[in-house]
């Protein structure tokens, strides 16, 4: 392995140097910064001017911490350049190792099973030995309607998978590559293939319309005994037997080319109502389990089910990694960064999220590795069973990494075991979520596996070709996005405030800096409170004639637009840097404002609520359902609220509260002319008042339904109205 040509380089960035002097200076300023706050604090005669001084001093301290996890990220950031038309001269092609992937999917309507047969199909059709190639789909849902859906898939796909093979097709999901108008030198064939297409995408989205399988769609005895299924009495999503089919076996079964097709095989996990599922963590153990019995493979893929493959040569490249171990003797896994399509030109909800797939995994990937994110990662499935040093073993031989599996797949014993390794309380007493497979205790079961699987010893690696690896759906409305970043908020912060907490825990056994790369995840939703607190109190204090900054002319003054400055400066060029604009950095650093107002915010207190024995709402699946009148709205660059939402109240409400302010200070600062006392907080509310400007576009000016509803602008005004006016009594 270790002749012929490479299969692999790296490099250092050259910003690395300059982000290691910044971050000298940048700390010299931060401590100066905090030599004032003591210092002012020590002056303060009054109540008020402690209690502002202290939060203010509060808030900047969190903001120095998040400051060095994010600089932790830019001290060591390193490129790579895979080659994988190298591979087969150093590696032969019967010897590729073989392949399991997990598509992960929990609700017909929130995620429609014609994009979740797309994805498959798309990996299918890898350009790798299918018979090496084992796709597994968890509906989590235990819904007829995605088995239905994935049953019509498979005699498309024994005409699908020769078509990509024969005409070399880069866009392997049939969904992108008949939009894409690409048809090339095999225009007449994909015509007709996508008639068939068609058909069987009407024929899908029918059924999950009617809710249920009519008997017309049913072929045969096998396929009513298998649906009968899901109408025994008292069966429901939540409380039902593990249904496992083998949809393709591809042992048997061949395509119209007579080539041989991947294994195909649908399980809905075993669930009862008083025995804890774990969410998605839970669904990829199981499937851990069963594609362990019934085909073992060494490599695993777990993709989201709205993340289609973009190219078809990922597997390769991912094993120009894994088939060379002397490069990292500890290599876990192998992360691509999640890309997607029909982010509008401006991304006005920051669904870009290039720091946390991009930016962030360049960083790490020069210390031990980037952290898992959910989809587009190869593990080796060794990983799952301890460290590098120390296998743990599974509860029984056949789920053991190194098992070699002889049986066929659809043969009897091996289906009886993969129902039992299915069951609901199979994990009982046992080590899975805890020491074996992915991990439980956070609804971020990514990251926080990621992170255990490092802390074990594991190293990763980041891949990011100039050709997406894989592209998935956004959210198009501002609720499900900050829906979404609710979710990890709660996750994240069940990691950063538990035994696990990076800071502690995990800095021992990774360094200490890819300890604060980890706490800075951990703790992403601490940022509500620098952002609750700079979005009110310099406003509230401005209205009330106190001036809380330093004066312009004031050395010390000089410190905060510096401070202020740098950080934004060194943010905009890290999006520059990898490829980005400038109008998408605003947009994300806007984005980063409504959140740290909203799901940061409610996450926050939703966790503490939790803790303080408050239920919660838990889990929700973020719907992949698109309208065409918001994406219309989105493709425009308008924010979409349309629904009243509790969520909406605080930034709408600093948005006024912003508004009035910077209006009553530039009154004061004609009146009584006072520049230099006012400027810091006018700068402040005016940058309030200036990533607003689509709060007020969406309360005036537009007349559509994704306008903000007037109950959300009437609760907003009265809430700013108590503010401003219990801050005027207390002040």
């Amino acid at each position: 392995m270790g002749l012929g040509p490479p299969l692999h380089t790296y490099k250092h960035m050259p910003c690395t140097v300059f982000n290691r002097l910044f971050a000298i200076i940048y700390i010299c300023a931060i401590v100066a910064l905090f030599y004032h706050h003591f210092l002012t604090l020590s002056h303060s005669t009054t109540f008020i001017s402690v209690a502002i001084t202290t939060s203010l001093l509060i808030s900047d301290l969190i903001l120095a911490f998040m400051w060095a996890t994010t600089t932790s990220f830019r001290l060591r950031p390193i490129l790579r350049q895979v080659f994988p038309e190298n591979l087969e001269k150093v590696l032969d092609r019967k010897d590729f190792p073989a392949m399991d992937i997990f598509i992960c999917t929990a609700d017909p309507y929130k995620e429609p099973p014609i994009n979740v047969i797309n994805t498959a199909l798309s990996l299918m059709a890898y350009d790798y030995p299918p018979e090496k190639i084992s796709v597994y789909v968890s509906d989590d849902g235990g819904s007829e309607l995605t088995l239905f859906a994935f049953m019509e898939a498979v005699n498309f796909a024994k005409i699908w998978l020769p078509f990509c093979r024969d005409n070399n097709i880069m866009d392997r999901c049939p969904e992108a590559y008949f939009s894409s108008e690409r048809h090339g030198r095999a225009e007449l064939e994909s015509e007709e293939i996508k008639a068939i297409y068609e058909s069987m995408k009407m024929k899908v989205e029918n059924v999950v319309e009617r809710g249920e399988v009519c008997h017309d769609y049913i072929m045969n005895e096998l396929q009513r005994q298998t649906f009968n299924k899901y109408r025994t009495p008292g069966f429901s999503r939540s409380h039902h037997p593990p249904i496992i089919q083998v949809l393709i076996d591809g042992g048997k079964e061949k395509d119209k080319k007579g080539h041989s097709m991947p294994n195909l095989v649908y399980v809905s996990r075993g669930k009862n109502i008083n025995v804890p599922h774990h969410f998605k963590a839970g669904a990829l153990n199981t499937l851990l389990r069963v594609s362990g019995v019934l085909t073992n493979a060494p490599i695993v893929l777990t993709q989201d089910c709205d993340m289609y493959s973009n190219d078809p040569h990922t597997p390769k490249r991912a094993l120009c990694y894994i088939s060379n171990p002397s490069v990292r003797p500890q290599l876990g896994y192998i992360q691509f960064p999640q890309r997607y399509h029909g982010l509008n030109k401006d991304d006005i909800y920051g669904g870009e999220f290039l720091r946390l797939f991009v930016a962030n995994p360049v960083g790490m990937d020069g210390l031990q590795g980037p952290s898992y994110v959910g989809s587009g990662c190869f593990f080796r499935r060794r990983v799952f069973f301890g460290g590098p040093t120390s296998m743990v073993l599974p509860e029984i031989p056949e789920l053991r990494p190194d098992c070699v599996v002889e049986n066929p797949i659809t043969s009897e014993a091996i289906i009886e075991l993969a129902h039992h390794v299915g069951e609901c309380n199979y994990e009982n007493n046992t080590k899975w979520g805890f020491e074996l497979g992915f991990r439980y205790g956070s609804l971020v079961e990514d990251y926080f596996t990621g992170y255990r699987l490092q802390c074990e010893g594991w190293e990763s690696i980041f891949c990011h070709p100039s050709r997406p690896a894989f592209l998935g759906d956004v959210p198009i409305s501002l609720i499900d996005a900050v829906s979404q970043t609710k979710r990890w908020a709660i996750g994240l912060l069940e990691v950063g405030f538990s035994k696990y907490t990076p800071m502690i825990f995990g800095s021992p056994y990774m360094g200490h800096v890819m300890g604060l790369c980890y706490a800075h995840y951990a703790f992403w939703p601490i940022w509500s409170i620098p952002i609750v607190i700079y979005s009110f109190i310099p406003q509230i204090a401005l209205l009330n004639g106190l001036y809380i900054f330093p004066e312009a002319t004031n050395p010390w003054f000089l410190l905060y637009v510096f401070l202020f400055l740098g950080a934004y400066a060194q943010d905009c060029y890290d999006f520059i840097l990898f490829g980005s604009t400038f109008k998408r950095w605003w947009n994300d650093q806007r984005i980063w404002l409504i959140k740290g107002l909203s799901p940061y915010l409610f996450g926050l207190a939703e966790y503490i609520a939790k803790h303080l024995g408050i239920a919660s709402q838990g889990f929700n699946v973020t719907s992949k359902v698109q309208d065409d009148e918001q994406s219309k709205r989105y493709d425009q660059g308008l924010m979409e609220f349309g629904v009243h939402s509790v969520m909406f109240l605080p930034l709408a409400t600093a948005s006024i509260v912003s508004l009035f302010s910077l209006v009553v200070g530039i009154i004061q600062m004609l009146s009584i002319w006072e520049v230099e006392k006012l400027f810091g907080q006018l700068i402040i509310a005016g940058f309030g008042v200036l990533n607003s400007l689509p709060i007020y576009e969406a309360t005036i000016l537009r007349s559509d339904k994704g306008r903000i509803p007037i109950k959300t602008t009437i609760s907003s005004i009265c809430l700013a109205i108590l503010l401003c006016g219990g801050a005027f009594l207390v002040l």
